[in-house]
């Protein structure tokens, strides 16, 4: 039986796309090998890529959901201090503008503090994605494009 050499597997040449999408000039090849360690940080920038995506994608919803929650507040503030209803889950709670206002605030911190995390969780990923670009750029000039579109 032959025996595949998982080694060899691992070490391919690359010879990618420039991102306008053309061939690359053989000047601008690079004939390096990928290895193993050149492979890890090709995978972990495209995990972490990934995960700023959803970060992103989070956070703009927390953000949206914030602003909603800052126009209820300000609803709250022009009112005439009469009941009001809120909206917990499917169903709706009478309560006292105090009680709602009371609700809203809570509600508008722990969607800052989460969308602050984020912030935190993004700028973290940026900076990873800087140290491996240099790192990745380095070994394989042109011949890799990890930049977005």
């Amino acid at each position: 039986k032959p025996r595949l050499n998982l080694k060899k597997t691992f070490l391919t040449t690359i010879r990618m796309s420039s991102s306008a999408g053309s061939m690359l000039s053989p000047d601008e090849e690079n004939d390096a090998e990928v290895r193993p360690q050149d492979q890890e940080n090709i995978n972990k920038f495209g995990k972490i890529n990934a995960r700023l995506y959803e970060a992103r994608e989070e956070r703009d919803k927390l953000k949206k959901k914030l602003e909603q929650l800052d126009d209820a507040s300000t609803e709250l503030m022009m009112g005439s201090g009469d009941k009001v209803l809120l909206n917990l889950g499917s169903a709706f709670f009478e309560t006292s503008e105090e009680e709602a206002t009371e609700h809203v605030e809570a509600e508008i911190e722990k969607f800052q503090d989460a969308v602050d995390e984020l912030e935190a969780e993004v700028s973290d990923i940026l900076e990873q994605q800087k140290d491996l670009k240099v790192i990745l750029y380095a070994r394989f000039g042109k011949s890799i494009n990890l930049e977005d579109k």
